[in-house]
């Protein structure tokens, strides 16, 4: 990869400020918005230059390329800098030489690898040329010259369209624009600072904890901010403390050896299809409540907690309307507290075939594919274990996989199930140290006219984050600090952020690296 001459310039004053001590921070200029943009503008072809990087991590050449030109931009902004190997695919870890005496260390974490694409789905030349667009007044997306965005004039409105645009390259440079505004305003972090960058975040992170193991001490700090995922619906400042965990498993129900014609066998030979159906039903009630004995039992809400779930200030009706339902399952008494429960969702199912190749037959076997999200205390062990009892209780017996002519001739109802692997759930108390300097932090950042900002707490989100390796490896309490756009098509075609939420995300950063921890 050939990386341009620019990228090995120092920003100007930064090496020297990240030695400057107490003396710089007493002459503090206040990083003001306009600051932000400043700092942004002077970055926007740094962004563009990151976007053209193809970072599927199936492709241990392209997550080289993405870690060796992160190691230069965060080594021009006074970092030191290191690749941690990881099976030809490294993790980029960056740490400021500014140390502050006394103060604590905090370890921020984002990814650079992104999801596949399918180029001819974009609707512009290609994911890794990023395109800025407006909204016509008709809704549509029009794609306009992207070097208005180093003009006087910015419409927060406008969003920049490329692979990795929000997920999760935007935050990266989001950072290192705060570090540039602060190098601006002669400031420096009130904490140390530590980074973790990701190069299969989207595939997993199948080994970060053996990296955060064999990278122990270097990676040792106090608490650990995660910047990855959307902002609430409603742009207010956001705070995860926690996140499901993602388990898979494979369910299939046997009937006879080999298909058999439905007229000479219908009525009967038992119909897979039809036993796997019956099974999978009695999963879960009409309203959507799993009645596998012991499902929620983990799950304990205070009533504290409950009031944080309910103060979220999701428009239910917004939401159901943009889904196109009519009712929501009543597993929860709102969405959020939905959310704290473990799920079983089908997530496939499959039996002979549909469509043009359809055949009037009694398949041999029905195979469903489950996800079940994991909660604190429903870990994917507790959940497959219950899954199978109630398996067990519906009459199965269950193979270890193709059942042997001896247990055909011994049992009625045969099943399979295979847990395919998963990861647990990780959680942080919302008064957790951690959660109450993030909280206090953003809610200066973004006061109005003194009134501190509201917050939005969301105790765990639903989709999953490689969390529970790095945190188990590590031993420390953690925060998702969230910060791009609710509507930003990540894992899909036309991905984007919007510009507002790249100037808001650098001024997030900045005003968290400039709250004592």
């Amino acid at each position: 990869m050939k990386i341009p001459a620019r990228y090995f310039a120092v920003v100007p004053g930064l090496v020297a400020l990240a030695f400057a001590g107490a003396a710089a921070l007493a002459q503090e200029q206040p990083v003001t918005p306009a600051l932000i943009q400043k700092s942004w503008q002077a970055n926007v072809q740094d962004f563009f230059d990151l976007l053209a990087l193809p970072n599927d991590s199936i492709n241990a050449e392209d997550v080289q390329g993405n870690a060796d030109w992160l190691e230069i931009a965060f080594g021009k902004r006074g970092f030191d800098t290191k690749q941690l190997a990881n099976s030809g695919k490294p993790l980029v870890f960056a740490e400021y030489k500014h140390h502050v005496p006394g103060a604590k260390t905090i370890l921020f974490y984002m990814h650079f690898d992104g999801q596949p694409v399918v180029p001819e789905q974009w609707t512009q030349k290609s994911p890794w040329i990023a395109s800025l667009k407006a909204r016509s007044a008709g809704g549509k997306w029009d794609e306009i010259n992207r070097d208005k965005l180093r003009g006087d004039e910015i419409d927060p409105d406008w969003h920049l369209f490329a692979r990795s645009a929000s997920d999760d390259k935007g935050p990266i440079m989001m950072f290192l624009t705060a570090f540039d505004a602060l190098a601006a305003a002669g400031l420096a972090p009130a904490m140390n600072v530590k980074v973790l960058l990701d190069s299969e975040e989207e595939k997993d992170s199948p080994h970060i904890g053996d990296v955060a193991t064999a990278n122990h001490d270097t990676l040792r700090a106090d608490a650990i901010v995660i910047n990855d995922g959307p902002l609430h619906e409603s742009n207010a400042p956001t705070i995860a403390f926690g996140n499901r965990g993602n388990a898979q498993a494979r369910l299939t129900v046997y009937g006879p050896k080999m298909n058999l014609h439905s007229g000479h066998y219908g009525n009967y030979a038992p119909n897979p299809a039809q036993r796997l159906a019956t099974l999978l039903a009695s999963m879960k009630d009409d309203d959507g409540r799993v009645i596998v004995k012991g499902y929620y039992d983990g799950v304990k809400l205070t009533d504290a907690e409950r009031r944080v779930l309910a103060d979220v200030p999701d428009d239910e009706k917004a939401i159901k309307k943009r889904l196109g339902i009519a009712k929501p399952e009543a597993v929860g008494r709102n969405y959020q507290e939905a959310l704290q429960y473990p799920s079983l969702t089908i997530r496939g199912m499959a039996a002979a075939s549909v469509g043009d190749k359809v055949a009037n037959i009694v398949p041999s076997h029905a195979i469903a594919e489950l996800n079940l999200r994991t909660t604190p205390g429903a870990d994917p062990a507790y959940l497959v274990a219950a899954i199978e009892a109630h398996i067990r209780a519906q009459g199965y017996y269950l193979a270890r996989g193709e059942p042997t002519d001896e247990e055909r001739a011994n049992y009625d109802k045969i099943a399979s199930f295979i847990f395919l692997g998963g990861t647990r759930a990780a959680f942080t108390p919302l008064d957790s140290d951690i959660g109450v300097w993030a909280r206090a932090a953003l809610a200066k950042t973004f006061a109005r006219g003194g009134t501190p900002a509201e917050v939005v707490r969301i105790r765990m989100m639903g989709g999953t984050v490689p969390t529970e390796a790095l945190v188990d490896a590590l031993a420390i309490p953690f925060v998702i600090i969230p910060l791009v756009n609710n509507d930003n098509n990540q894992h899909s075609f036309d991905e984007n952020v919007r510009v507002g939420h790249l100037l808001d995300g650098a001024r997030a950063f900045a005003g968290l690296l400039r709250a004592p921890f």
